[in-house]
Protein backbone atom coordinates (compact mmCIF):
# COMPACT_ATOMS: atom_id res chain seq x y z
CA UNK A 1 0.00 0.00 0.00
CA UNK A 2 1.25 3.15 -0.88
CA UNK A 3 1.52 5.53 1.61
CA UNK A 4 0.69 9.82 0.57
CA UNK A 5 1.47 12.31 3.13
CA UNK A 6 -0.93 14.82 3.81
CA UNK A 7 -0.46 18.58 4.25
CA UNK A 8 -1.71 19.73 7.68
CA UNK A 9 -1.75 23.27 8.52
CA UNK A 10 -2.22 23.46 12.12
CA UNK A 11 -3.41 26.70 14.10
CA UNK A 12 -3.43 27.16 17.75
CA UNK A 13 -1.41 28.78 20.81
CA UNK A 14 2.41 27.50 19.35
CA UNK A 15 5.32 28.13 21.01
CA UNK A 16 6.58 30.11 18.38
CA UNK A 17 9.01 32.78 21.34
CA UNK A 18 7.13 35.86 20.95
CA UNK A 19 5.90 35.09 24.56
CA UNK A 20 6.70 32.21 26.88
CA UNK A 21 4.72 29.74 26.01
CA UNK A 22 4.32 25.93 27.94
CA UNK A 23 6.44 23.45 26.56
CA UNK A 24 3.65 20.84 27.65
CA UNK A 25 1.11 22.35 25.02
CA UNK A 26 -0.86 19.87 23.34
CA UNK A 27 -0.86 21.62 19.85
CA UNK A 28 2.96 20.71 20.21
CA UNK A 29 2.35 17.16 21.23
CA UNK A 30 -0.19 16.21 18.40
CA UNK A 31 1.83 18.71 15.58
CA UNK A 32 4.82 16.22 17.17
CA UNK A 33 2.59 13.07 16.64
CA UNK A 34 1.19 14.17 12.98
CA UNK A 35 4.96 14.63 11.64
CA UNK A 36 6.02 11.82 12.94
CA UNK A 37 2.98 9.89 11.46
CA UNK A 38 4.73 11.39 8.21
CA UNK A 39 3.42 13.95 7.43
CA UNK A 40 3.66 17.67 6.65
CA UNK A 41 2.73 19.72 9.51
CA UNK A 42 2.81 23.45 9.13
CA UNK A 43 2.08 25.43 12.56
CA UNK A 44 0.17 28.89 12.83
CA UNK A 45 0.23 30.75 15.78
CA UNK A 46 -3.06 32.61 15.78
CA UNK A 47 -2.18 34.48 18.98
CA UNK A 48 1.23 35.55 18.05
CA UNK A 49 0.46 36.77 14.97
CA UNK A 50 -2.52 38.65 16.05
CA UNK A 51 0.09 40.38 18.54
CA UNK A 52 2.55 40.63 15.52
CA UNK A 53 0.49 42.17 12.98
CA UNK A 54 -1.20 44.66 15.63
CA UNK A 55 0.89 47.99 16.18
CA UNK A 56 -0.14 47.37 19.79
CA UNK A 57 1.39 44.60 20.15
CA UNK A 58 -2.62 43.01 21.73
CA UNK A 59 -4.00 40.27 19.90
CA UNK A 60 -7.25 41.43 20.19
CA UNK A 61 -6.61 44.41 17.65
CA UNK A 62 -4.81 42.09 15.69
CA UNK A 63 -8.19 39.48 14.78
CA UNK A 64 -8.30 40.89 11.46
CA UNK A 65 -5.25 40.76 10.19
CA UNK A 66 -4.31 37.58 12.20
CA UNK A 67 -7.44 35.85 9.89
CA UNK A 68 -5.94 37.49 6.86
CA UNK A 69 -2.91 35.93 7.29
CA UNK A 70 -4.09 32.48 7.49
CA UNK A 71 -6.10 32.73 4.79
CA UNK A 72 -3.07 33.83 2.88
CA UNK A 73 -1.11 31.33 4.67
CA UNK A 74 -3.72 28.47 3.42
CA UNK A 75 -3.54 29.63 -0.16
CA UNK A 76 0.20 29.23 -0.30
CA UNK A 77 0.82 25.41 1.19
CA UNK A 78 -2.59 24.14 -0.19
CA UNK A 79 -2.84 21.82 2.95
CA UNK A 80 -5.46 18.76 2.81
CA UNK A 81 -6.27 19.50 6.33
CA UNK A 82 -6.69 22.57 8.52
CA UNK A 83 -7.04 21.67 11.96
CA UNK A 84 -7.86 23.91 14.74
CA UNK A 85 -6.61 24.00 18.19
CA UNK A 86 -8.47 26.52 20.25
CA UNK A 87 -8.02 28.90 17.32
CA UNK A 88 -10.51 31.81 18.64
CA UNK A 89 -9.01 34.16 17.09
CA UNK A 90 -9.61 32.81 13.38
CA UNK A 91 -13.55 33.43 12.53
CA UNK A 92 -16.19 30.88 11.06
CA UNK A 93 -16.34 32.70 8.33
CA UNK A 94 -12.45 32.94 7.61
CA UNK A 95 -12.54 29.24 7.22
CA UNK A 96 -15.24 28.56 4.86
CA UNK A 97 -13.64 31.29 2.93
CA UNK A 98 -10.47 28.90 3.00
CA UNK A 99 -13.01 25.67 1.67
CA UNK A 100 -14.09 27.99 -1.08
CA UNK A 101 -10.99 28.33 -1.95
CA UNK A 102 -9.32 24.99 -1.38
CA UNK A 103 -10.92 21.61 -2.71
CA UNK A 104 -10.90 19.44 -1.20
CA UNK A 105 -10.28 20.49 2.14
CA UNK A 106 -11.08 18.40 5.18
CA UNK A 107 -11.16 20.56 8.30
CA UNK A 108 -11.04 19.52 12.25
CA UNK A 109 -11.17 21.23 15.47
CA UNK A 110 -9.89 19.73 18.77
CA UNK A 111 -10.80 21.26 22.63
CA UNK A 112 -9.50 20.00 25.82
CA UNK A 113 -11.86 22.58 28.02
CA UNK A 114 -14.49 21.03 29.88
CA UNK A 115 -18.04 20.55 28.75
CA UNK A 116 -19.78 21.90 31.76
CA UNK A 117 -17.90 25.21 30.37
CA UNK A 118 -21.46 27.24 28.83
CA UNK A 119 -18.76 29.22 26.84
CA UNK A 120 -16.83 26.70 26.08
CA UNK A 121 -19.86 25.46 24.23
CA UNK A 122 -20.41 28.72 22.74
CA UNK A 123 -16.83 28.51 20.71
CA UNK A 124 -17.04 25.17 19.54
CA UNK A 125 -20.54 26.04 18.84
CA UNK A 126 -19.53 29.04 16.72
CA UNK A 127 -17.45 26.58 14.23
CA UNK A 128 -19.21 23.65 13.92
CA UNK A 129 -20.98 24.92 10.31
CA UNK A 130 -17.63 25.16 8.69
CA UNK A 131 -15.56 21.95 10.13
CA UNK A 132 -16.16 18.45 9.06
CA UNK A 133 -15.22 17.03 12.86
CA UNK A 134 -14.96 18.25 16.38
CA UNK A 135 -12.40 16.64 18.96
CA UNK A 136 -13.01 16.82 22.64
CA UNK A 137 -11.78 15.52 25.82
CA UNK A 138 -14.65 14.15 27.56
CA UNK A 139 -16.87 11.25 26.57
CA UNK A 140 -19.96 9.99 27.19
CA UNK A 141 -23.24 11.70 26.96
CA UNK A 142 -22.24 15.61 27.60
CA UNK A 143 -20.42 14.25 24.04
CA UNK A 144 -22.93 13.10 22.51
CA UNK A 145 -25.05 15.72 23.04
CA UNK A 146 -23.41 17.62 20.87
CA UNK A 147 -24.43 15.28 18.53
CA UNK A 148 -27.63 16.78 17.85
CA UNK A 149 -28.27 17.92 14.48
CA UNK A 150 -25.83 15.62 13.27
CA UNK A 151 -22.12 17.61 13.86
CA UNK A 152 -19.70 14.48 13.84
CA UNK A 153 -18.19 14.76 17.51
CA UNK A 154 -15.13 12.16 18.36
CA UNK A 155 -13.63 11.94 21.84
CA UNK A 156 -9.61 12.61 22.28
CA UNK A 157 -7.21 11.70 25.26
CA UNK A 158 -5.10 14.05 26.63
CA UNK A 159 -1.88 13.45 24.65
CA UNK A 160 1.28 12.32 26.25
CA UNK A 161 4.73 12.77 24.21
CA UNK A 162 8.08 11.09 25.75
CA UNK A 163 10.05 13.56 24.30
CA UNK A 164 8.02 15.75 26.48
CA UNK A 165 7.12 13.99 29.39
CA UNK A 166 10.53 12.64 29.61
CA UNK A 167 11.34 12.71 33.24
CA UNK A 168 11.45 8.95 35.19
CA UNK A 169 9.86 9.50 38.93
CA UNK A 170 9.14 5.94 39.09
CA UNK A 171 12.65 5.04 38.54
CA UNK A 172 13.41 7.74 41.83
CA UNK A 173 13.33 5.72 45.11
CA UNK A 174 13.95 8.81 47.19
CA UNK A 175 12.04 11.63 45.42
CA UNK A 176 12.50 14.75 46.95
CA UNK A 177 8.62 15.41 47.04
CA UNK A 178 5.62 12.67 47.84
CA UNK A 179 3.06 14.67 46.69
CA UNK A 180 2.64 17.25 43.61
CA UNK A 181 0.20 19.67 42.73
CA UNK A 182 -0.10 22.72 40.78
CA UNK A 183 -2.75 25.16 40.20
CA UNK A 184 -3.46 28.30 38.54
CA UNK A 185 -6.26 29.85 41.33
CA UNK A 186 -6.85 27.97 44.14
CA UNK A 187 -10.33 29.37 44.92
CA UNK A 188 -11.67 30.52 41.02
CA UNK A 189 -13.59 28.54 40.21
CA UNK A 190 -13.17 26.07 43.34
CA UNK A 191 -13.25 22.52 42.61
CA UNK A 192 -15.76 19.39 43.64
CA UNK A 193 -13.96 16.69 45.20
CA UNK A 194 -15.80 13.46 46.16
CA UNK A 195 -18.81 15.69 46.50
CA UNK A 196 -18.02 18.94 48.44
CA UNK A 197 -16.92 22.26 46.80
CA UNK A 198 -13.03 23.12 48.19
CA UNK A 199 -11.10 26.26 47.42
CA UNK A 200 -7.88 24.64 46.82
CA UNK A 201 -5.90 26.18 49.57
CA UNK A 202 -8.06 24.42 51.92
CA UNK A 203 -7.86 20.96 50.52
CA UNK A 204 -4.43 21.12 50.57
CA UNK A 205 -4.19 22.34 53.93
CA UNK A 206 -6.20 19.47 55.12
CA UNK A 207 -4.10 17.15 53.49
CA UNK A 208 -1.07 18.64 54.98
CA UNK A 209 -2.50 18.76 58.65
CA UNK A 210 -3.98 15.01 57.74
CA UNK A 211 -0.73 13.98 56.98
CA UNK A 212 1.72 16.01 58.47
CA UNK A 213 4.65 14.03 57.14
CA UNK A 214 4.24 14.36 53.70
CA UNK A 215 6.62 16.29 51.62
CA UNK A 216 4.90 18.52 49.16
CA UNK A 217 5.32 20.74 46.32
CA UNK A 218 2.36 23.12 45.76
CA UNK A 219 3.16 25.50 43.35
CA UNK A 220 0.48 27.94 43.00
CA UNK A 221 -1.18 27.18 46.41
CA UNK A 222 -0.92 29.32 49.21
CA UNK A 223 0.90 32.08 47.45
CA UNK A 224 3.49 29.70 46.48
CA UNK A 225 5.14 30.52 43.09
CA UNK A 226 3.71 29.19 39.63
CA UNK A 227 5.95 27.18 37.92
CA UNK A 228 6.45 27.04 33.93
CA UNK A 229 8.56 25.28 31.34
CA UNK A 230 11.90 23.81 32.62
CA UNK A 231 11.43 24.50 36.33
CA UNK A 232 7.48 23.08 35.96
CA UNK A 233 8.81 19.76 34.49
CA UNK A 234 11.76 19.57 37.21
CA UNK A 235 9.28 19.38 39.68
CA UNK A 236 7.47 16.66 38.21
CA UNK A 237 10.32 14.57 38.11
CA UNK A 238 11.35 14.98 41.55
CA UNK A 239 7.76 13.77 42.14
CA UNK A 240 6.37 10.41 43.55
CA UNK A 241 2.54 11.23 43.46
CA UNK A 242 0.96 13.95 41.35
CA UNK A 243 -2.80 15.08 42.40
CA UNK A 244 -4.82 15.01 39.52
CA UNK A 245 -8.09 17.39 40.43
CA UNK A 246 -9.90 19.14 37.76
CA UNK A 247 -12.89 21.64 38.44
CA UNK A 248 -15.34 18.38 38.66
CA UNK A 249 -15.04 14.67 38.02
CA UNK A 250 -18.31 13.45 37.24
CA UNK A 251 -17.97 14.41 33.19
CA UNK A 252 -16.80 11.38 31.77
CA UNK A 253 -13.01 10.69 30.87
CA UNK A 254 -12.63 14.80 31.11
CA UNK A 255 -9.42 16.02 32.95
CA UNK A 256 -7.40 18.76 32.84
CA UNK A 257 -4.22 17.81 30.63
CA UNK A 258 -2.53 17.78 33.65
CA UNK A 259 -2.80 14.03 33.73
CA UNK A 260 -0.37 13.10 30.58
CA UNK A 261 1.97 15.72 32.43
CA UNK A 262 2.06 13.75 35.60
CA UNK A 263 1.65 10.25 34.33
CA UNK A 264 4.17 10.57 31.51
CA UNK A 265 6.74 11.46 33.93
CA UNK A 266 6.48 8.46 35.86
CA UNK A 267 4.02 9.98 38.94
CA UNK A 268 1.75 7.94 40.36
CA UNK A 269 -1.51 9.30 39.25
CA UNK A 270 -3.91 10.42 42.34
CA UNK A 271 -7.72 10.85 40.69
CA UNK A 272 -11.56 10.71 41.64
CA UNK A 273 -12.72 7.46 40.67
CA UNK A 274 -15.45 9.04 39.03
CA UNK A 275 -13.88 10.56 36.25
CA UNK A 276 -14.27 6.97 34.66
CA UNK A 277 -10.19 6.49 34.47
CA UNK A 278 -10.52 3.25 36.29
CA UNK A 279 -12.25 1.64 33.04
CA UNK A 280 -8.74 2.05 31.47
CA UNK A 281 -6.46 1.37 34.36
CA UNK A 282 -6.39 -0.70 36.91
CA UNK A 283 -5.96 0.00 40.99
CA UNK A 284 -1.95 -1.25 40.11
CA UNK A 285 -1.73 1.22 37.55
CA UNK A 286 -2.93 4.77 39.19
CA UNK A 287 -4.25 5.92 42.22
CA UNK A 288 -7.85 5.79 42.14
CA UNK A 289 -10.24 7.38 45.05
CA UNK A 290 -13.94 7.77 46.12
CA UNK A 291 -13.47 9.52 49.34
CA UNK A 292 -10.72 11.80 51.30
CA UNK A 293 -10.49 9.35 53.23
CA UNK A 294 -9.28 6.60 50.83
CA UNK A 295 -6.97 9.59 49.22
CA UNK A 296 -5.42 10.01 52.40
CA UNK A 297 -5.11 6.54 53.41
CA UNK A 298 -3.85 5.65 49.80
CA UNK A 299 -1.17 8.55 50.00
CA UNK A 300 0.03 7.41 53.01
CA UNK A 301 0.98 4.12 52.26
CA UNK A 302 2.36 4.77 49.39
CA UNK A 303 4.43 7.48 50.35
CA UNK A 304 5.86 4.87 52.94
CA UNK A 305 6.27 2.14 50.75
CA UNK A 306 8.27 3.34 48.22
CA UNK A 307 8.36 -0.24 45.92
CA UNK A 308 5.35 -0.05 45.50
CA UNK A 309 5.13 3.30 44.74
CA UNK A 310 7.79 2.95 42.12
CA UNK A 311 5.91 -0.14 40.44
CA UNK A 312 2.07 2.22 40.06
CA UNK A 313 4.50 4.60 38.46
CA UNK A 314 6.13 2.82 36.26
CA UNK A 315 3.11 0.51 35.16
CA UNK A 316 0.71 3.52 34.83
CA UNK A 317 3.27 5.34 32.56
CA UNK A 318 3.80 2.56 30.57
CA UNK A 319 -0.40 1.66 29.75
CA UNK A 320 -0.54 5.37 29.09
CA UNK A 321 2.21 5.66 26.73
CA UNK A 322 1.34 2.86 24.85
CA UNK A 323 -2.27 3.81 24.42
CA UNK A 324 -2.33 7.18 24.65
CA UNK A 325 0.82 8.65 23.01
CA UNK A 326 0.85 11.60 20.51
CA UNK A 327 0.82 9.47 17.85
CA UNK A 328 -1.79 7.40 18.30
CA UNK A 329 -4.22 10.20 19.73
CA UNK A 330 -2.97 12.14 16.08
CA UNK A 331 -3.51 8.74 14.16
CA UNK A 332 -7.27 8.72 15.67
CA UNK A 333 -7.55 12.26 14.39
CA UNK A 334 -6.72 11.76 11.19
CA UNK A 335 -8.59 8.14 10.64
CA UNK A 336 -11.76 10.35 11.42
CA UNK A 337 -10.97 13.52 9.62
CA UNK A 338 -10.72 10.90 6.62
CA UNK A 339 -13.31 9.11 6.86
CA UNK A 340 -11.63 5.96 7.76
CA UNK A 341 -13.14 5.60 11.01
CA UNK A 342 -16.52 6.32 12.62
CA UNK A 343 -16.17 9.65 15.04
CA UNK A 344 -17.74 7.56 17.95
CA UNK A 345 -15.15 4.94 17.55
CA UNK A 346 -13.18 4.55 20.54
CA UNK A 347 -10.06 2.82 19.84
CA UNK A 348 -8.38 2.98 23.02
Amino acid sequence: MTFSPLTIVHVGDMPTGIRLSPAHSIQLKLSNGLTRLGHLVLNFSDRDVARAKSWTGSRKFGRRAVNAALLAFCRHHRPDILLLGHADMIGAETVAAIRAEIKPLRVGQWNADPLFEPDNIRRLRSKFDVVDVTFITTAGAPLAALRAGGHAMSFMPNPVDASIEKGRADLLRDAPFDLFYACGNPGVPPREICGRTWNMNDFCNMLATRLPSLRMKLPGINNAPHLKAAAYQQALEQSAIGLNISRRADFPLYSSDRLAQIVGNGCVVAMERATGYNAYFSDDEMLFFSTVDELCEKLAYLAQDRDARMRMGTAGRARYMERFNERAVAAHMLAVLTGTRPPEDMPW
